[in-house]
């Protein structure tokens, strides 16, 4: 209960007013290292804390043995003494036994003693807490099955380790002990009636009751009750009829001289699914408290945000034509500044199809900086968990973001996307790229029912967006495909997201300036592209004697062109570093990339501190081929200066020192002049 998580939205439930939801927790009053709350009572906290959250709390702390002395305790002596003793006390009362228990809890008011003088240690060692009395629990369950407009949790107080023998119960080690001593399994084997003797102990034996035996005719009438055994995953799910591509035509033809961000171009395409008969019903836009922000206010009055009890006031902007708009029908998730709540919601509808047989596309786009840095391990958990829909990383990018300092600066999202196994990630540039890795994620989820996600990560930099050229969707979703080709290239220029542009301008200066050509690739796709390099060698190396070795999607495309690489990204080296194992012939390879912290006024200003703006890109590709022998190494030294940059400044990811900045206590009063 001390994650932040298990705590962090109860209040939800109360608001809602869940009288459905039951939880129970299981207080111990143990961590794996020690107590809980040693100095206090997590029993208490947590009552407060459910009860100021709008739940009803039942509590079941001590068990029926207890009952007789509670009724006997006229004076208040024993209730006292429940009350003042700490949970570490309680701890080592368990292990230390009844005498112990005697002296020292009851002992200590003359009252409390009297009502156990009659008792024996053994009978003190068997006052049992309220979670291991069966009657007590039962007692707790029916009162939680009673519905009063709350959601309800059953506070448990047990031993750690119970049942296990005096070596295992409430020590502070109970969760490192590894193997149970003889002793302690003959306890167990004692206690549970098991039926071994010592020497069947030695290879410990495991025990299942017969089928007919009472036990097991009890366990599968209650499992056939709650509806039959564990919960299956669908592996198929009904398919969903997906529009052809040409839905997105509106994309696909470019943006006829406007300028817009690929943020809005993913607007854009959700708005076009939302008109599809088909499947409109299944688009669930989510968002953190940010649609404005993205440009999706539009659709609280078209689909409603979600409200368990619709809305009962009347909004500020009620006639406006975007006005924020709640319904019990709506069809849109507003989750808050609430990162973990929207991916959890995301992950519910993402698992539709296997938990309803219902196939939902789930669309949650927040600021990527609050992706997977900051729900990683609720991403990772939807792939095991075999989620599908879209993940929208919004302002993607170290550097498109300016003016925010490093709150939104991700240039690593890519990286930790590509820890997760089934997630399929893209970084790209134009609107036609986003449009066909959208169409093909829906055809490959939601038709051919591959269980995977999308990560998509878009920028909020405006500028236009060409139509989709013939023959490249392919190369779009496989990661690569050659965007600009000189039949002179002797130079292969790489780029990813908005710093395509930048390689773009690079290579019209090469070309321009230094009479040096080169090809331009977008890739959409390093972490594709390096899977499939990985998979490419696997098979070749589990099939030694194939006709024919397979070769990987960046060697496909590389390997009739001629000359060094040069890769820039908007992201950290190691994106686009994936790939060098997988270029053909050992192909000399540069890669450029934003690590480390930067901040600055422009956009522009930003690139040219992480060195991945066009002046760079053109620097890096003069310095290879002067490594390479075909260039004069002053041509580069002669670019240094003619693109005026910084030759001395630290690495990026080095503490940066200001002298411009001053503490208060230096500060001087301009004079009148200088004022």
């Amino acid at each position: 209960m001390d994650e932040p998580e298990s705590l962090g939205a109860i209040s939800l439930a109360g608001r809602e007013k869940l009288d459905n939801l039951i939880w129970v927790v299981n207080c111990n009053l143990q961590r794996l290292d020690g107590p809980v709350r040693g100095n206090g009572k997590i029993i208490q906290e947590l009552e407060s804390i459910f009860r100021g959250a709008g739940w009803r709390v039942i509590k079941v702390v001590w068990g029926r043995h207890w009952d007789t002395l509670l009724d006997k305790d006229t004076s208040g002596a024993l209730k006292a003494r429940m009350n003042e003793a700490l949970d570490g006390d309680y701890q080592r009362y368990q292990v230390k036994g009844g005498a112990y228990t005697r002296e020292q809890f009851f002992g200590k008011y003359p009252e409390a003693a009297e009502l156990v003088k009659d008792l024996s240690d053994e009978d003190i060692d068997n006052l049992n807490r309220g979670g291991h009395d069966p009657y007590k629990v039962y007692a707790a369950y029916a009162a939680a099955m009673t519905r009063n407009g709350q959601p309800t949790v059953i506070l448990a107080k047990t031993v750690k380790g119970y049942g296990l023998s005096d070596e295992i119960e409430a020590v502070n080690k109970t969760h490192q002990i590894k193997k149970m001593h003889i002793e302690s399994l003959r306890y167990v084997r004692d206690r549970f009636n098991l039926p071994f003797d010592d020497e069947q102990l030695q290879e410990l034996p495991l025990y299942r009751p017969g089928e007919n035996s009472p036990e097991m005719k009890y366990l599968k009438a209650r499992r056939e009750a709650l509806g039959g055994y564990l919960p299956a995953r669908r592996k198929d799910s009904v398919a969903l009829e997906i529009p052809a591509l040409s839905v997105f035509d509106g994309v696909l033809k470019g943006s006829n001289g406007k300028e817009q961000s690929t943020t809005m171009v993913m607007v854009r395409l959700i708005s076009a699914l939302l008109k599809e008969k088909a499947i409109k019903d299944r688009v669930v836009p989510i968002v953190p408290d940010e649609a404005r922000t993205f440009g999706l206010e539009g659709m609280f009055r078209q689909l409603g945000i979600y409200a368990a009890h619709g809305q009962n006031y009347t909004p500020e902007d009620q006639e406006q034509l975007m006005n924020y708009r709640e319904a019990k029908d709506g069809h849109m998730l507003n989750e808050g500044i609430n990162e973990a709540g929207a991916m959890s919601a995301w992950t519910a509808l993402g698992t539709s199809y296997s938990t309803n047989n219902l196939p939902m596309i789930p669309i949650y786009m927040y600021y990527s900086m609050f992706g997977f840095q900051r729900i990683g391990d609720l991403a990772w958990a939807a792939g095991d968990a075999q989620a599908q829909g879209f993940l929208i990383g919004a302002t993607a990018g170290r550097t498109t973001l300016n003016g925010e300092g490093l709150q939104h600066q991700d240039g690593h999202s890519h990286v930790l996307a590509g820890t997760i196994p089934n997630c399929v990630a893209y970084d790209p540039c134009f609107g036609y790229e986003l449009a066909v890795i959208v169409h093909d994620g829906l055809e490959r989820m939601y038709v051919n029912q591959e269980r995977v996600f999308y990560y998509l990560t878009v920028m909020n930099e405006n500028y236009e967006h060409p139509a989709m050229p013939e023959g490249v969707e392919e190369g779009i979703k496989r990661g690569m495909y050659l965007l600009e080709q000189d039949d002179k290239a002797t130079v292969q220029l790489l780029g990813s997201g908005v710093i395509l542009r930048e390689v773009i301008k690079a290579a019209k200066i090469l070309r321009e300036e230094y009479q040096i050509h080169s090809n331009v690739w977008s890739v959409t796709s390093y972490n594709e592209l390096a899977r499939d390099g990985i998979a490419v060698e696997e098979y070749n190396r589990l099939h030694p004697l194939a006709e024919q070795a397979q070769e990987s999607w960046v060697s496909q495309q590389l390997r009739s062109t001629d000359g060094i690489v040069v890769s820039a990204t908007d992201h950290m080296r190691a994106y686009s570093e994936q790939i060098r194992a997988h270029l053909p012939d050992n192909r000399p390879y540069v890669t450029l990339g934003t690590d480390g912290y930067g901040r600055s006024d422009t956009r522009g200003n930003l690139r040219s501190f992480f060195g991945v703006d066009a002046a760079h890109i053109v620097v890096a590709t003069l310095k290879k081929l002067a490594d390479e022998g075909e260039v004069d190494a002053r041509l580069v030294k002669d670019a240094i200066s003619s693109f005026e940059l910084d030759t001395d400044r630290p690495a990026a990811w080095l503490p940066q020192t200001h002298p411009e900045v001053h503490a208060v206590a230096d500060y001087k009063e301009p004079s009148g002049e200088e004022n």
